[in-house]
Order: C-alpha cells, then sequence, then structure tokens
C-alpha cells in the first residue's frame, strides 16, 4: 500500500476524530446555551469534563504496546467518535452532554496517540518526513469543516439536535471511507529496547511542561471562541464564521511549517507559542477586529506547535514514538483540563473571561520563554545536535 494513501488516510482519520470526536462543542455550545440546556459556567465543565476523558485516553495509549492493543484502540476510538456524536443527537441537558464529551475525550486521544505514532514512523521509514508533518493538517481541515456546517445549520435555523445529527453523518462517511486505507501496525522491535533509555532524556519532561502550559493556554481560545463571536454579533450569522476560519489558520499554519529547513525545532516552538499568546491578548479587545485578529494569531500556529513538540519529541527519542506521544499528550491534557475550570472559575467570580485569558497569554509567554531556556542549556537536545536546536 502506498505511503502517500496511508499518511493521507491518517489526516482523515485526524480530521474526524479530533475535527468532529473532539472540537465539535465549540461550535455547538452557543446554541446549547441559547436553547437553555446549560450556562456559560457549566459549558466550561461539559469542556473540561471532554479534556479529562482526552488525559485519560492518552495516559491509557502510552502503555498500548502490543499491536493488537494499538489496533483495539485505534478502531474502538473511531468508532466512538462516531457512536458518541450520534448519541448527542437525543442528549439534552448538562449532564448527558457531559458524559458525551467524557467519552470522545477518551476516543480522540486514543485516536491521536495511536495515529500520531503509526504516521510518524511510516514516514520516516519511507523518507517522506514533510508529507508525514501535513498530517497534522488533518484536525484544523476537520474544525473548518465543523464551522462551515454550524454556518449551513445557523442559516437554515436548525438547532443544535440536528447539527449533532449531521456531525455524525459527515464522521462516519469519513471514518468508512479511510478505514481500510489506514497505516497498518508493525510488531515492536527496537521501541520495548529504547524505552528505558529514552525515557532519561530530560528534555523529554521540560517539553511536556512547555505543552502542559500550551494546553492551559490554547484551549481558552479554542472553547469559547464561538461564545465570545455570538456575543459581539449578537447572535448573527457572522459569529459562525470565526470557528472555520480558526480551522483553516491552522491547517495552513501546519503547511507553513512542514516546508521549513528541518533545523531550530526550538526557536520555531517559542515563535509558536508566542504568537498565540499575542492572540489571546487580542480576544481581550472585545470587538471584532480583536477577535479576528485572535483567530489568525492563535490558529495558525494552533497545530503547528503541536506538530513542532511531536517533531522535537522525535528528535529527542526517536525509538519511543509512541509512548512520548502519549506522555505529551497527557501533559496536554491536563493543560486543557485546567482551561476551562479556569474559566468557570473566572466567569463565576469575575463576571467574564477576561481574567483566565491573561493568565492563559502569560502562560503561553512563559513556555516559549521555557523553550529557550532549555535550548541554552543544551537539555532539548541530545549529545551532538545542539547546533539545529
Amino acid at each position: 500500500m502506498s505511503p502517500f494513501v496511508q499518511l493521507l488516510a491518517s489526516a482523515v482519520a485526524l480530521m474526524m476524530a479530533m475535527g468532529i470526536g473532539r472540537f465539535a462543542l465549540t461550535p455547538q455550545l452557543p446554541r446549547l446555551i441559547a436553547e437553555g440546556q446549560f450556562d456559560l459556567t457549566a459549558g466550561g465543565l461539559v469542556a473540561a469534563a471532554n479534556y479529562l476523558g482526552y488525559f485519560l485516553g492518552a495516559v491509557d495509549g502510552m502503555f498500548a504496546r502490543r499491536p493488537a492493543q494499538v489496533r483495539l484502540r485505534l478502531h474502538a476510538g473511531l468508532w466512538l467518535c462516531v457512536l458518541l456524536t450520534l448519541a448527542s443527537w437525543a442528549a439534552h441537558g448538562f449532564w448527558s452532554h457531559l458524559l458525551l464529551r467524557f467519552g470522545t475525550g477518551v476516543a480522540s486521544a486514543w485516536v491521536l496517540v495511536m495515529i500520531t505514532s503509526l504516521s510518524q514512523q511510516l514516514a520516516a521509514t519511507h523518507g517522506r518526513r514533510r508529507l508525514g508533518a501535513l498530517v497534522f493538517a488533518g484536525p484544523g481541515i476537520g474544525i473548518a469543516v465543523t464551522g462551515l456546517l454550524a454556518l449551513g445549520a445557523h442559516l437554515m435555523e436548525q438547532g443544535s439536535a440536528t447539527l449533532w445529527l449531521v456531525y455524525a453523518v459527515a464522521a462516519l462517511v469519513m471514518l468508512l471511507a479511510v478505514l481500510p486505507w489506514l497505516p497498518r501496525v508493525q510488531p515492536a522491535t527496537a521501541v520495548a529496547r529504547a524505552l528505558h533509555d529514552d525515557a532519561t532524556q530530560p528534555g523529554i519532561g521540560r517539553l511536556g511542561m512547555v505543552y502542559g502550559l500550551y494546553g492551559i493556554g490554547y484551549i481558552l481560545p479554542a472553547t469559547f471562541l464561538s461564545q465570545m463571536a455570538s456575543q459581539q454579533f449578537h447572535g448573527q450569522w457572522q459569529a459562525d464564521l470565526f470557528w472555520p476560519a480558526f480551522g483553516l489558520a491552522a491547517a495552513l499554519g501546519v503547511v507553513l511549517v512542514s516546508v521549513r529547513r528541518p533545523v531550530r525545532t526550538s526557536r520555531w516552538l517559542s515563535a509558536t507559542l508566542w504568537l498565540q499568546g499575542l492572540g489571546v491578548l487580542a480576544c481581550l479587545l472585545g470587538n471584532g477586529f480583536g477577535l479576528a485578529l485572535g483567530v489568525l494569531l492563535c490558529g495558525a500556529p494552533f497545530l503547528a506547535c503541536m506538530q513542532l513538540v511531536m517533531q522535537r519529541s522525535r528528535e529527542l527519542a526517536p525509538h519511543a514514538t509512541q509512548r512520548n506521544a502519549g506522555l505529551l499528550t497527557a501533559c496536554f491534557a491536563l493543560g486543557q483540563l485546567s482551561g476551562p475550570l479556569l474559566a468557570a472559575v473566572s466567569n463565576h467570580y469575575g463576571g467574564s473571561l477576561q481574567p483566565a485569558l491573561l493568565l492563559a497569554a502569560s502562560g503561553l509567554g512563559g513556555a516559549g520563554v521555557l523553550v529557550l531556556v532549555g535550548q541554552r542549556r543544551g537539555r532539548f537536545q541530545p549529545a551532538g545536535r545542539c547546533a539545529s536546536a
């Protein structure tokens, strides 16, 4: 089977599992609140349940070492994303959506960890690293699709239940299209032998801390962008343009980073973190221009940052791809889990998301500094590779 076809199938799998299974709540949030199913504070808790599931799925994915375990989690995650999205069609109220979002969090994490490991190993084996990097554009395209479907539902005056059903059908079509073409799970060879040695790399722990701060910083605009736009445009259809624009910017950011020279990963990573921090601050302007600037500055580096973190982990520990993908995704999920909880506290006690957004921007700025500090100390580079940091 052609590596190109398998990598394309991997991108579509992430497009479905992340764009729909993982991020469908964002464009749905204004509808769910307008329908009285819950308020903004409760919406933050529903999002937090999704990120808790994402954390647990990532931790579980770290320990799936045998081919049968990897295959089971990959296929179970894909099918659960479809079925739980379909079940959301009949859900109503806080608790039902909280439980379903928790389940989709577990499922989407399984898919992300397994697809990241399989696709990047495939790309490295066949010398198609840039094509492998483009797999991370899949979630951005998925976000754009969910946003455009939400816009269509708004223009046709359809509620959240109808949109959940549309999302489920779209997810099923994508799954059936790629299922036969996904990368094959290969028996473990050098992975088990190298797990211990690679796990002792000091840069992995620092990279996990950076990824956790990134999770806190980006998740607030990623979760509440549609709601902020809806408030700014008083529920008009123009508000639905911001989320698909975010997804398109994210996909384009991956493309731009993938064509760079394969050096200076740490500096590129710092730049993406600082750009997102500026994007979060732009959302504080409280007008349409600020939100548009936030879409550009938060969206374009969003998946590029994920791509750079995973690339950095492979540079540090090339024989522990799946383990470190799971470890980093777990750190990321912990950060994401903190974000909505922070938003709920900010909205409850401060009456707005502004205090939470300020803290998120500070976290992104600090993460960028942490990357550069690690570079200077040589901890982000294995021996003999410091020149490419």
